[in-house]
């Protein structure tokens, strides 16, 4: 099998996992506890806190520990939404290609009063530094961005940006689920105020995230209940989780050199094959993103057809339609980039890490083309293109 579906999760590395193993049957103490058990578990969570926080330039005090990046996404907004409600501040500015976790819960907010600005992304899918300053107003009270895009792969200015809302007076949040452990960060350097990434995105477990949150900002619970992580994320901490995800995240920081490199050179390989099938384009910035992500759209075929005959030959992908998940609606990355809802249907997604190979690139150069061809060959649409009958967008 080639997994070549890193942006949706990551396999767990098996330095975080020897991380963890203590930590179910060991060392299991409750951290909040006062005796030698709850004080082991306890100095853990210190320590992947100060692991975390040296990883991205902040003190251990600004890290709070969550359940992924969609919490960590959550808490940051509504906190921001909050603070500004209090100061008479009800506009937030974003972009058209969130995340979900970002999008829905600006939707929410929208529901209580506040007015969401989604800033347009252009045909590569970005956001520059003036559009952002221009769309700051006197009751802006957030502008979150986010660092890289999960379906096209385009990485955003975000220090340029983070300096505009520092200039501004504004709260700066980074959705950075996608750059975390692939891009260098610093949030002092960067000018972040807040900052989301999920550990299962590079090489940590499932369920464990952090939230950057530079000294000053108040945060608003959105689970209430006990005193955890200084009251402000109720629940006892998922040790072994968190645990887990400070030392992949330490590891893919330690070698994000090396493995950029290495997946960057595989990334150019698949697209420079993949641009050769007539009718095909790629989507996002082709020359400033992520060092794993391969994104395409074909004219003429269904993505999720595609999904299954590779699945059929050994390829995991994704597709940036999301009638896998049972909507005819397709991504609304691709629409937001310009992509034709018909063009946009026929996406695929192939995003790569360390551990992909040159032979598994090959493999896939291979077999992409005959399947678009195939599918192509079934396909109304293809015919009604070819016979001149409707006509060709890419």
């Amino acid at each position: 099998m080639i997994y070549a579906d890193n942006a949706a999760t990551t396999r767990l590395s098996k330095t975080a996992l020897n991380a963890m193993m203590p930590y179910f049957s060991e060392i299991y103490g409750n951290p909040s506890s006062l005796h030698t058990a709850g004080q082991e578990a306890a100095e853990a969570l210190a320590e992947a806190r100060e692991t975390v926080a040296g990883c991205i330039g902040c003190l251990p005090k600004e890290i709070y520990f969550t359940s992924g990046g969609s919490e960590a996404d959550n808490q940051a907004i509504i906190s921001a939404a909050v603070l500004g409600e209090r100061k008479g501040k009800k506009h937030i500015i974003s972009t058209a290609f969130e995340h979900h976790a970002v999008l829905h819960t600006l939707k929410k907010l929208e529901k209580q009063g506040f007015e969401v600005e989604l800033l347009p992304v252009g045909s590569i899918g970005t956001v520059t530094p003036e559009q952002v300053k221009n769309a700051i107003r006197p009751d802006t009270c957030l502008v979150t961005v986010m660092y890289a895009n999960n379906e096209i792969g385009s990485i955003l200015p975000i220090a340029e940006i983070g300096a505009v809302c520092r200039e501004k007076g504004v709260i700066f949040h980074t959705d950075a689920v996608q750059a975390a452990g692939h891009l260098k960060i610093d949030v002092k350097e960067q000018n972040i105020d807040m900052l989301s990434i999920s550990a299962h995105k590079f090489h940590g477990p499932k369920g464990a995230g952090a939230l950057y949150v530079k000294t000053g900002i108040p945060l608003t619970n959105i689970i209430e209940g006990g005193a955890q992580e200084r009251g402000k994320r109720a629940g006892t901490e998922n040790i072994p989780a968190i645990v887990g995800m400070a030392a992949a995240l330490k590891e893919a920081t330690d070698n994000i050199d090396k493995n950029a490199k290495k997946v960057a050179a595989l990334r150019d390989k698949l697209i420079d094959g993949l641009s050769k099938i007539p009718k095909s384009a790629l989507n996002g910035d082709p020359m400033n993103r992520l060092p794993g992500n391969v994104s395409f759209c074909f004219e003429g075929i269904e993505g999720e057809s595609l999904l299954l005959l590779l699945d059929a030959k050994g390829i995991c992908a994704s597709s940036g339609s999301a009638c896998t998940s049972g909507s005819l609606d397709p991504s609304h990355v691709l629409l937001a980039i310009g992509r034709p809802h018909e063009v946009a249907h026929g996406s695929l997604r192939l995003s790569l890490c360390e551990e992909n190979t040159e032979e598994e690139m090959d493999h896939i150069i291979a077999e992409v083309p005959k399947i678009v061809e195939r599918l192509r060959s079934i396909s109304p649409l293809w015919k009604d293109l070819e016979s001149g009958k409707k006509q060709f967008v890419l």
